[in-house]
């Protein structure tokens, strides 16, 4: 590089740093500032011969996080240290100890929170991202600002994520939406939340994402015409009872209009709420909650609230402390419009989450941080359970963001939060473990119920208990919280593990019979040619005679040894995969446009045309996903290692293999309209059903119809035909489980 380049990259570094400063300058305080130009020094010098992919200077990275730590979530200096050296230890000569003897023990154990774990994990049972992210969590449970860092981290690696390969994209985005954007929606960061979403889907799903993205911008001029017209009366009325007040219109995220769409099976055009209206007052803590409903008075004047939409997160906070009332009214033209009415310290806190609650502590009681406090501790208790596989643990601590909440109380009157759909057994085991274990049943509101009693905002509930009582497997399919699946796997695990010591012995006798060595190899090459997904299970299996024991012909299994060998080497990702020895399939993998064996995944039937990718499975070779499918998207998080990028080969002539599909069609009920929607598919279109199901109801009727096609273009091409063929009819494209 030459000297004037060297230069001008020398000023954006300073120019960065001072934005940096500038954005915390309201929180400095003495000694503060050297601080923080020490770390800026020690991360300048540690990362002088490092770039990005992107071919930035790697300096820029860690001043953004930082600037994202200060100016987005408010954190203050020891969190602006920690965010400059956040990859000084994992990725330079630095060590923990220079860290600990520069900066002090609280900054070196944020650090240590915030470096990956080293070392190699047995792949085939675990994942390095799940270990990772297990590590850091424990840490949280110690210090908070270990996640929000991590945050502000994911953040400017999902701004920056377009220099980098599509298989790591994909693999980044997956783990965004599976775990940091819940993570942020419990920690109350809801704007970052919001873009941490919007950015995975622009990788996961391009095309809809840029196509929604763009019908906005072509909307904006008018939805911001309708926006100024529906304030125009409630800021008059607000200025004339001399509030002090801002009112905001925004659009609703890409993420969740392109949620709206699939659920309920809708265009753009045809979602109603595109955005919400926002009132902020200013007014002193001890009047906000009379005042919000004076401005929900005022709104309601003007406009007819939807009662079935009203939400009141004022009287009753979310456990992440967010507090507001949200109502949709019956705006001008027809349309529902959603308002949202808070102070501008509850603005605050639903905006810089956990960070802002401290500001506030003292003046509520302490009572913000008190949901959140709870919630850490259910996350400890998670993580102390030594039992579970990393990727067990996630699947737990993921049913523990994202869930609306219900209000229940004990017998004594105290108020427990409950996330939607929680059971009676949930209940119990959030009260105790051991009364969880125990229980046979619960009254609510005095009548009995079952264990797996959906449970209601206000019930009241009391566990009935007996020492009797033996858990099992079939709790595990109506409780819904992380503590409870978690407890009940942990104990369920201890039963599995004294039965299969029978099962174990019993192998054992047989391999001494045989003459081979019962050593963890041999173990593990059975456990894969009978395709269990540990050796517990497999001796589970023997001891309570699910198993055939008469097929146990141990000398033909182990003479195909090198064969197992092969398949568990392609699979830790440490050796090339087969190529194929024909060449009639369409799909090409990896960055040298392979062709491999492969089979299309049953959860999402991708056709061509999907974006897909690859994922390499234990006993089944590769697997391929549309890369929008939940189960892809779990896939990538977990196991991004076994991810291998895949396209579809542009061939001159269209494939002539037809790809299994599914559609809905929802429209009014009428004589012959089954016959039509048929006609248009077989007679018009040619194209072959494999299935149909129809209902009626009140004078609507919905289809499913599976059926053989092309590729998407043949898909939509069909869809647009039945909507054509059939009025008011709506069709959209649905997953096919076979």
């Amino acid at each position: 590089m030459n000297e004037a380049a060297q230069e001008l990259e020398k000023k954006e570094i300073l120019k960065r740093y001072r934005s940096l400063l500038r954005a915390c300058r309201r929180s400095l305080e003495k000694g503060d500032k050297q601080q923080i130009r020490k770390a800026f020094d020690l991360a300048l010098d540690a990362h002088k011969d490092m770039r990005r992919k992107s071919g930035e200077p790697y300096i820029y990275h860690p001043l953004a996080v930082a600037q994202i730590c200060a100016e987005e979530i408010g954190l203050g200096t020891t969190s602006i240290v920690c965010a400059l050296l956040h990859d000084t230890v994992e990725d330079t000569d630095v060590t923990l100890e220079d860290i600990r003897h520069g900066f002090g023990d609280k900054v070196a154990q944020i650090i240590d929170g915030l470096t990956k774990i080293s070392g190699v994990f047995d792949q085939s049972t675990n994942s390095i991202q799940a270990e990772n992210f297990r590590k850091m969590l424990l840490t949280l449970s110690e210090d908070v600002r270990v996640i929000l860092i991590k945050l502000a981290d994911r953040l400017h690696n999902m701004r920056t994520l377009d220099s980098m390969s599509r298989k790591n994209q994909m693999k980044i985005s997956s783990e965004t939406l599976y775990l940091y954007a819940p993570l942020a929606h419990r920690l109350g960061l809801y704007n970052i939340k919001t873009e941490l979403e919007d950015l995975s889907i622009k990788y996961t799903e391009q095309e809809r994402y840029f196509e929604i993205a763009q019908k906005l911008q072509d909307t904006k001029v008018q939805r911001n015409k309708y926006i100024r017209s529906f304030i125009e009366p409630i800021e008059t009325e607000l200025n004339e009872q001399g509030f002090g007040f801002e009112v905001k219109g925004r659009p609703k995220s890409i993420f969740s209009i392109l949620n709206k769409m699939k659920k309920q099976g809708i265009t753009f055009e045809e979602v109603y709420d595109l955005f919400a209206i926002r009132i902020i007052i200013d007014v002193p803590i001890e009047e906000e909650k009379a005042a919000c409903w004076n401005i929900y008075s005022i709104v309601t004047d003007f406009y007819y609230p939807n009662p079935d939409r009203l939400r009141d997160w004022i009287s009753s906070p979310k456990s992440n402390g967010y507090e507001s009332l949200h109502t949709t009214v019956m705006g001008p033209k027809g349309k529902w419009v959603e308002v949202q009415i808070r102070s501008t310290r509850m603005n605050e806190i639903a905006e810089k989450g956990y960070a802002a609650h401290w500001k506030y502590k003292d003046a509520t009681g302490g009572n913000n941080e008190s949901g959140l406090e709870s919630w850490l501790a259910r996350v400890r208790e998670i993580l102390e359970n030594p039992d579970a596989s990393a990727v067990d643990f996630l699947d737990d601590f993921k049913l523990n963001l994202f869930s609306e909440e219900v209000f229940v109380f004990t017998p004594k009157g105290e108020l427990r939060k409950m996330p939607a759909n929680a059971t009676a057994l949930d209940f119990a085991f959030d009260i105790h473990s051991d009364l969880g274990s125990k229980c046979i049943g619960a009254k609510v509101n005095n009548k009995l119920v079952p264990l797996s009693y959906n449970l209601s905002n206000g019930d009241q509930v009391e566990i009935i208990t007996s020492k009797k009582q033996k858990v099992n497997d079939e709790w595990l399919k109506f409780v819904v919280t992380a503590k409870a699946k978690s407890k009940i796997k942990q104990l369920l695990k201890e039963v599995k593990r004294e039965a299969s010591q029978v099962g174990k012995e019993w192998l054992e006798r047989k391999f001494k019979q045989a003459g081979f060595p019962f050593t963890a190899d041999k173990i593990n090459a059975l456990t894969n040619y009978f395709r269990y997904q540990s050796s517990l299970d497999l001796f589970f299996a023997i001891s309570n005679e699910k198993f055939d024991r008469s097929k146990l012909d141990l000398e033909s299994i182990f003479h195909q040894a090198p064969h197992q060998k092969e398949t568990q080497k392609h699979v830790s990702g440490s050796g090339p995969l087969k190529k194929k020895l024909y060449s009639a399939e369409t799909i090409l993998f990896g960055e040298n446009m392979d062709e491999l064996d492969f089979g299309l995944a049953r959860c999402c039937n991708p056709i061509p045309g999907d974006d897909i990718i690859g994922f390499i499975t234990v006993g089944e070779g590769i697997k391929v996903h549309r890369t929008s499918c939940s189960n892809a998207i779990k896939l990538s998080s977990n196991y991004g290692y076994r991810i291998i990028k895949a396209t579809w080969a542009n061939t001159p002539v269209k494939s002539q293999n037809a790809f299994l599909a599914g559609i809905k069609v929802t429209g009014i009920d009428d004589v012959g309209i089954i016959s039509k929607i048929t006609d248009t598919i077989s007679k018009q279109l040619q194209v072959n059903m494999k299935s149909i199901t129809v209902e009626s109801h009140a004078g609507t009727f919905e289809g499913k119809i599976t059926l053989y096609i092309f590729d998407t273009s043949h898909l939509d091409n069909l869809i647009q035909k039945i909507k054509q063929a059939v009025p008011h009819t709506q069709v959209v494209r649905v997953n096919v489980i076979e």
